[in-house]
C-alpha cells in the first residue's frame, strides 16, 4: 500500500511541475488580457483559460511558431503579433485542419469559447501536444472562429490576432 501511495504522489509531482503559466496580452496594445494555464495529461495537452475582455463566442486558438508578439510588417501592413510567424508546423504539412488530424499543422488547437461577459474559462485538449513541444513558441487567440480548414479562408478563416502569449 505504501508503495502505491508513494507512486501516486510521485505521478502528481511529475505532472504538476509540468504545468506552465502563459501571460496574455492585447496584440495591439499589450496590456495584460489574463493567463493560459498549459498542463499535460496522459490525453495530450490541456489548455485553461483565465481570460476577458475577448467578444462573445468562437475564436481562433493556435500555436504559433516563434516566440514574439511584437508587431511585424506584412506586404506594406503592420500585422498585431506577426513576429510570431504562422501555425506551429514542424512537418510543414502546410495544412490547417483539426487538432487530431495528424495531416494539419501542430499548433492546430480547439476553438476557444467565451461568453457573453466577454471571459474564456474552459479548457480545450490538443492530443498530440505536450509541454515540451510548444515551449520557445506563441500562443494566440484570433478575433474569429476557426472551421478547421483552409477553405474558403486560410488558416481556418480567425482573422486578425488579438490576444498573445510566449510558452516559456
Amino acid at each position: 500500500m505504501k508503495a502505491v501511495l508513494t507512486g501516486l504522489m510521485m505521478a502528481t509531482a511529475a505532472l504538476s511541475a509540468s504545468a506552465t503559466t502563459i501571460d496574455m496580452m492585447d496584440a495591439r496594445t499589450g496590456e495584460p488580457a489574463g493567463t493560459v494555464v498549459i498542463e499535460n495529461s496522459s490525453y495530450g495537452l490541456v489548455f485553461t483559460p483565465s481570460l476577458t475582455g475577448l467578444q462573445p463566442g468562437g475564436h481562433g486558438f493556435h500555436v504559433h511558431e516563434n516566440p514574439s508578439c511584437e508587431s511585424a510588417v506584412k506586404n506594406g501592413d503592420t500585422v498585431p503579433a506577426g513576429a510570431a510567424g504562422s501555425h506551429y508546423d514542424p512537418q510543414q504539412t502546410d495544412n490547417h485542419g483539426y487538432p487530431w488530424s495528424d495531416d494539419a499543422h501542430l499548433g492546430d488547437l480547439p476553438l476557444l469559447y467565451v461568453n457573453e461577459e466577454g471571459d474564456a474559462r474552459h479548457s480545450v485538449l490538443a492530443p498530440r501536444l505536450t509541454v515540451e513541444k510548444v515551449t520557445g513558441r506563441a500562443l494566440m487567440v484570433h478575433e474569429e472562429g476557426d472551421n478547421y480548414s483552409d477553405e474558403p479562408a486560410k488558416l481556418g478563416g480567425g482573422g486578425p490576432r488579438v490576444l498573445c502569449g510566449i510558452i516559456r
